[in-house]
């Protein structure tokens, strides 16, 4: 054990700049205002990944507020907790000069996993496609029938397939796995598009 340890290095994974330059802060002394001011580029990478738009940033170490001023270009909102009033003071002309970005700017884009799930069966439901229509891959050279119970149905040189669209679409491809929603299309105005442009559709009906 004390030969494994011995081989192994600490890294970091976040390549960041020191606080320098012009974001350093200084005293009318021209010295540092703060030891240890942290670089804005740590909170701001910090703030995006761990919240969203109007929550609340707690710090209980507030220091020269770094925090607050990215917290507040960020369109959050902050508590700083400061016991040095000279520090104190220092963040909060520093946060009054901060100005807000647009809600545009800051507004994450929603994931995948955050959007509500669409059963295939609902696009049957809602009339966007119709039980026996042919459903076909981009090329056009494999098919399958859509079945009012929101299952395929389908057959090739690898035998008969029946199941979801991507238990199916897998299937025909002899492969281990297939995102039916963008391997299947449908036909619309002369053009083959892939069926997740028809749960977007519902989608944005919610």
């Amino acid at each position: 054990m004390k030969e494994l340890n011995e081989g192994l290095q600490m890294r970091s994974d976040w390549l960041l700049p020191l606080c320098t330059g012009g974001e350093r802060l200084k005293g009318k002394d021209g010295k540092k205002a703060h030891p240890t001011q942290k670089p804005e580029s740590l909170l701001f990478r910090c703030i995006m990944a761990a919240s969203n738009p109007g929550d609340i940033i707690l710090d209980p170490f507030f220091g020269t507020g770094t925090t607050g001023a990215v917290a507040r270009r960020l369109g959050r909102r902050f508590i700083g907790l400061e016991r040095d009033p000279t520090y104190a003071a220092v963040a909060r002309k520093r946060i009054a000069l901060i100005m807000p970005l647009a809600a545009e700017d800051v507004t994450p884009m929603p994931s995948k996993r955050s959007e509500p799930r669409i059963p295939f069966g609902t696009l049957i439901e809602a009339g966007l496609l119709q039980p026996g229509t042919i459903l076909s891959d981009l090329s056009g050279r494999m098919h399958a029938r859509v079945r009012a119970d929101g299952t395929l149905s389908a057959a090739n040189a690898l035998g008969e397939h029946r199941g979801s669209i991507h238990q199916v679409g897998a299937a025909l491809q002899g492969a281990p796995a297939c995102n039916g929603w963008t391997f299947w299309h449908f036909e619309q105005e002369g053009a083959r598009r892939p069926i997740d442009h028809l749960r977007q559709q519902v989608r944005a009906g919610l």
